[in-house]
């Protein structure tokens, strides 16, 4: 599997380093490097991007400001020197963020985790990056997702599954069919971002849920056995108005 990349920082030596972690990324094909957000953003709009490796502090045009422009379809890696940038990161839905200097073993970690998440909506033998679709692309029509847990590729049908558990950057996938949950280093956003949402609802922001499994609810918690998954304020009214169209 290939990923396209395109890499923006107004630090010369910041590219130039990137660039190089690229070219020696056998999964990685460099499309463009820019300097700035704003030539980037004429250059980029007509090129099919799969990841962007995406500088913060930006003369002009900064990075939370551009990321907020580039395709829905584009994963994201942040690259600065502010640690604290971090959160506001996932809240545009980052897939990572790396912090300078970087280190070819941090951004092997991020570029691999964006190809697992590639992988998620590909066909295992899948080649090109035109195959990538976007999760309302799939929303009738998938039937299972694959998950890569220990260097496997796990095929997981989407209606065995029961409920999903958010761990900072891991997932624990349950499903009837498996005897424990598949773990598998992705967010819990992006993972909502491929379920269908007429099957599946985050109930908590450690928690999704498949509503079709739903069989009891105690006390404003989901029971699936002997676990109870709490349903948080953020999240009450939109299931409630699910339950009351099925309510008697």
């Amino acid at each position: 599997m290939k990923l396209t990349c395109a890499i923006v920082d107004d630090e010369p030596f910041a590219l130039g380093l990137l660039e190089s972690y690229v070219k020696k990324t056998p999964f990685l094909e460099l499309v463009g490097k820019y300097s700035s957000a704003v030539q980037a953003m004429k250059e980029l709009s007509d090129k099919e991007i799969n990841l962007l490796f995406l500088d913060i502090q930006m003369p002009e045009l900064n990075g939370m400001e551009f990321s907020r422009m580039v395709d829905k379809r584009t994963r994201i890696i942040f690259t600065t020197a502010f640690s604290q940038y971090a959160v506001d990161g996932y809240r545009v839905n980052a897939l990572d963020y790396l912090l300078k200097p970087i280190s070819y073993a941090d951004f092997l970690e991020a570029a691999n985790k964006a190809l697992q998440w590639f992988g998620l909506t590909r066909t295992p033998n899948a080649g090109s990056s035109e195959e990538v679709t976007t999760p309302s692309a799939q929303e009738n029509e998938i039937d299972s997702i694959y998950v890569k847990s220990d260097y496997k590729l796990i095929q997981i049908k989407i209606d065995n599954i029961l409920y999903i558990e958010g761990l900072k950057d891991y997932l624990k996938i349950y499903a009837e069919d498996q005897p424990k949950p598949v773990l598998s280093l992705m967010s819990l956003k992006s993972m909502e971002e491929l379920l269908p949402a007429n099957h599946f609802m985050r109930v908590h922001r450690s928690f999704i849920v498949h509503k079709d499994k739903i069989k009891v609810i105690d006390r404003n918690r989901i029971v699936f056995g002997k676990v109870y998954i709490p349903i948080s304020d953020s999240y009450k009214k939109e299931f409630q108005e699910y339950l009351n169209k099925r309510s008697l």
